[in-house]
């Protein structure tokens, strides 16, 4: 039980030490002491958990000092958020912030709340609490090595490592608290720190283009939270309770829909998911910790813990219809483009809106698939990201089409972002087999726009993947040497992300039965086996599907010694399959270059249409549900 506070407040101690340590050295073992220390408590922990008899631990049912601190905090962020506005004199997130803060304040101060437990562990924080402090400890020992590449290549932006480190570790104690709290208002306070630290780090080069960035994302996940204190002011005053789990039976939609609201903003769905777009102008373990396989995960971790209550219902419809448009839309847009960081971002909000349209249809089959999405997705966007910002490093860019044959240049990084490409949409990878499932769950549940959704979004989302990975399996004759400045802590956090990956695959069905399934019992009170080959069968399918992708990478990498067969260019090849010689005797050099739809799919023409829709079916949504209610 102490070492719940303990998880919680370390990363924010430390986050405090690495902001005043100045030495790049001492900080960088600092990092790598603090994220072993965070790993290796959590693992005391869930231990700890699991031989008490893996039963739901409802925590701290009294706590005057704590929830003095939290109204403190709240202060403290409205201050800060007042201050930000007034200095760059944007007033919306200003308003946001002082309305929703006064809101909460007047609620604290007045209702009359019961009592109750303010901590709760079960299989679903076990499975939060992996995801933070492996996945976001693995990206803390990357950026280390990472940083120090940055700003070689970006001499141009001031270096404020010590703040970088100190928010990565500040937002990891935030996620920790978010996913222990039962309390609302509790996981309120949580849920607006991230939202802050987000806003602080995507502006953390301070030029133009990132501090509009930055302000887009904070007002629009301030219009979220605003939702989630209008959500607690109602169940405090109506129903004397400020309880997550008592959500689930309040009777009334206006919560639920409120709770949608704050989590479509933080997962950044359409019509809200230009902040995070906009947040890939932050270094990359920013995009990777932050904008991909951590923070979004707690607007969809909202929408999971109360998705039993969306089954059926005008709000359940509402989450499902722009999750299952944002996946079919965001992947149409990630056709069309080229930078690696992009198409990561598309493509997380993409998945983000497959998990959400899960949620929102509630029932069994699709929780169990938009949990497995959620592992998977965590690692698979984490190894990516890790690895477009190194091949930027090395490469001086992140465009996908300068990774032509990065499997003969830079071949550990081609391994390593291969395996992760493989991992968002190949068999037997987890992705595609919880996008099968969802799709049964979807046909099962009759709503064929859904199942539409799904068919026509995993169509475009094999397109853009299989273009990448096809650039980066390309054999040819380089046209100059490329110096791989990765460095080893870098490798390290990768390596271990592609290593989970191929275990994860390996052993899907014990994930399934050991962490899968009880999180799906906790969640609905029972568990169907979605799964229904046997153990041995499938872990022996898997054993010898995952190898095929690395297997093949390693013999086109040692193929770089052999010839390459010429091949007709409309001139005399000159034995590279580059240059040719035309017929008026001039050298000429043959570019081959993806295709990427960029009239048909490019988000100048799909991305207005598509908030537009978004916002009318939310704006609509609302009107029902608080119609219905009065």
């Amino acid at each position: 039980m102490s070492m719940i506070p303990f998880l919680i407040g370390f990363p924010v101690l430390l986050a405090a030490i690495l902001f005043l340590i100045r030495k790049e050295d001492l900080r960088g073992y600092m990092v790598y002491a603090g994220a072993g220390v965070i790993m290796l408590i959590t693992v005391i922990f869930i231990m700890q958990w699991i031989f008490d008899g893996s039963e739901t631990w409802m925590l701290y049912p009294s706590t005057e000092l704590p929830d003095h601190l939290i109204a403190a905090g709240d202060i403290f962020l409205m201050g800060l958020i007042l201050y930000m506005s007034l200095k760059y004199k944007r007033p919306l997130p200003a308003i946001l912030s002082i309305v929703q803060t006064v809101l909460m304040l007047y609620v604290e101060s007045t209702a009359k709340i019961a009592e109750g437990p303010h901590i709760m562990v079960d299989w679903f924080t076990i499975l939060m609490c992996i995801i933070i402090a492996f996945i976001g400890g693995f990206i803390c020992i990357y950026t280390v090595g990472y940083m120090k590449g940055y700003h070689n290549n970006h001499t141009d932006v001031r270096d404020r490592q010590p703040f970088f480190f100190a928010m990565l570790f500040l937002f990891l104690g935030a996620m920790f608290g978010l996913v222990f709290s039962q309390s609302l208002i509790w996981m309120y306070f949580f849920w607006e720190v991230t939202s802050v630290i987000s806003f602080l780090m995507i502006g953390y080069t301070k030029t133009e283009e990132a501090i509009n960035n930055s302000f887009n994302a904070l007002w629009m996940n301030l219009l979220g939270g605003l939702g989630f204190a209008v959500a607690i002011a109602w169940m405090c005053l109506v129903n004397g309770t400020a309880q997550l789990q008592d959500v689930l039976t309040a009777g009334s939609e206006i919560p639920l829909i409120c709770l949608a609201l704050a989590g479509l903003t933080k997962s950044a769905q359409l019509p809200f998911s230009t902040w995070l777009l906009g947040a890939m102008v932050a270094p990359t373990p920013s995009s990777a910790l932050l904008h991909s396989a951590t923070m979004v995960k707690a607007g969809v971790y909202l929408l999971l813990r109360i998705s039993p209550a969306l089954e059926g219902n005008t709000t359940g419809m509402i989450v499902s219809s722009i999750g299952g448009f944002t996946f079919i839309a965001a992947s149409m847009m990630a056709i069309a483009q080229n930078d690696g960081k992009k198409v990561l971002a598309f493509s997380t909000i993409s998945n983000l809106g497959l998990i959400v349209g899960c949620a929102g249809i509630g029932v069994e089959e699709t929780v169990w698939a938009a949990i497995f999405l959620v592992i998977f997705h965590s690692v698979s966007k984490s190894m990516l990201f890790q690895s477009v910002g190194a091949a930027e490093n090395t490469l001086h860019s992140r465009d996908i089409e300068d990774m032509h044959g990065l499997i003969i240049r830079v071949p550990k990084l081609a391994y390593i972002m291969g395996i992760g490409i493989a991992g968002m949409y190949l068999a037997p990878f987890g992705m595609l087999i919880s996008k099968w499932v969802a799709l049964k769950a979807f046909v099962d549940s009759g709503n064929f726009i859904l199942v539409l959704f799904i068919a026509y979004g995993s169509a475009t989302t094999m397109f853009y993947w299989t273009k990448w990975l096809a650039k980066l399996l390309c054999y040819h004759i380089p046209r100059d040497t490329v110096k791989d400045v990765t460095l080893k802590d870098e490798y390290v956090s990768m390596f271990f992300h592609a290593a989970v990956m191929l275990l994860l695959c390996l052993f899907l069905p014990l994930v399934a039965s050991w962490l899968v399934n009880p999180i799906v019992q906790e969640l609905f009170g029972n568990a169907t086996s979605v799964l229904s080959m046997s153990v041995l069968t499938t872990m022996a399918i898997m054993l010898v599907s995952i190898f095929i992708v690395p297997v093949v990478m390693f013999f086109i990498s040692r193929s770089s010694h052999r010839d390459l067969v010429p091949i007709y260019m409309n001139g005399i090849n000159k034995g590279d399959n580059r240059y040719f010689v035309n017929s008026f005797g001039e050298d000429e050099h043959l570019y081959l270059s993806n295709w990427y739809l960029r009239f048909e799919f490019g988000r100048r023409h799909l991305r207005i249409p598509s908030i537009i829709l978004a916002a009318a079916v939310l704006i609509v949504g609302f009107c029902i549900v608080i119609g219905g209610a009065i």
